[in-house]
């Protein structure tokens, strides 16, 4: 068996710089393609994968380099890279007319990967709670959040990592909210998912996802694309993210969530599924 037949049986990719990279791949169809945020893995995204699996699609979803079941290399966690390390696995799988979904971080992944590799290979994208085009404030972004939260963040990752996620998971899925439906479950695979991730990476990633102005990008995007946002994110504030990017994407359609958190595709399950399917159908 060739080494690429090798490594597609144990579902791992290699990268250029010898990084390998997990992913899952369920079901046969048109593939579409979910890159997930910070500091989760591709196991936030088995509802939809399962969903789309069903619904006669081909789910696929890998594990970011520096955590889940992918390796943890020193370098390369910046969205350049991880936008080249999403265009091997598209080519490696030779992946074509694909659906691209990306949530956060996973959305700037997504973005810097039509914007670096082309649109040759998509048929559409959606972005979900997304970070570009730029998080941090500037005084090109004066609606940006200012580096000090970030700081923060980093601060939070370096001092107890453990109980930092566990805090971050109420502002992340609104639990801090009165009225919050949330469960002690959803917290808890939260900081699971995100124990995966090796505090290098997780680290790194923070400056990749705050400081990365993916305005070009976004220019760049020449398919159709499905913006969705919760108005009450609080970890990226929708009107220096999504409210932005729909005027600058040429073909986007916004659809604002009232009083969603960032990590709706869980609190708001039903309603994200129904339209994502209703999009990649379309």
């Amino acid at each position: 068996m060739s080494r690429t037949a090798t490594e597609h049986a144990r579902n791992m990719i290699t990268t250029k710089d010898g990084t390998q990279i997990f992913y899952k791949d369920w079901g046969r169809g048109q593939p579409v393609v979910f890159s997930h945020g910070w500091p989760l893995t591709a196991d936030a995204w088995d509802d939809q994968l399962n969903l789309v699996a069903m619904s006669g699609f081909r789910g696929i979803a890998h594990d970011r380099r520096g955590g889940g079941r992918s390796s943890q290399p020193w370098d390369g966690n910046n969205l350049d890279t991880y936008a080249d390390d999403l265009a091997t696995l598209i080519e490696a799988l030779d992946l074509r007319n694909i659906l691209l979904v990306g949530h956060s971080t996973g959305g700037g992944e997504v973005t810097r990967y039509m914007g670096r590799h082309g649109t040759s290979r998509v048929a559409k994208a959606v972005l979900v709670g997304a970070i570009p085009p730029l998080m941090l404030k500037t005084p090109a972004n004066p609606d940006g959040q200012p580096i000090e939260v970030f700081d923060e963040i980093r601060k939070g990752v370096l001092a107890d990592r453990s109980q930092y996620y566990k805090d971050l998971s109420a502002p992340f899925y609104g639990a801090n909210r009165a009225g919050s439906q949330v469960s002690q479950g959803i917290r808890e695979e939260f900081w699971l998912w995100s124990m995966t991730v090796g505090i290098k990476g997780a680290y790194d990633c923070i400056k990749a996802f705050s400081e990365t102005d993916l305005t070009e990008d976004l220019k760049k995007i020449d398919v159709p694309t499905l913006i969705i946002h919760g108005d009450d994110d609080q970890i990226v504030p929708i009107g220096a993210s999504a409210l932005r990017s729909s005027k600058i994407i040429k073909n986007a359609t916004l659809k604002v969530y009232p009083g969603a958190p960032h990590g709706l595709f869980s609190t708001h399950k039903d309603k994200f599924n129904t339209d994502l399917l209703s999009f990649l159908k379309a």
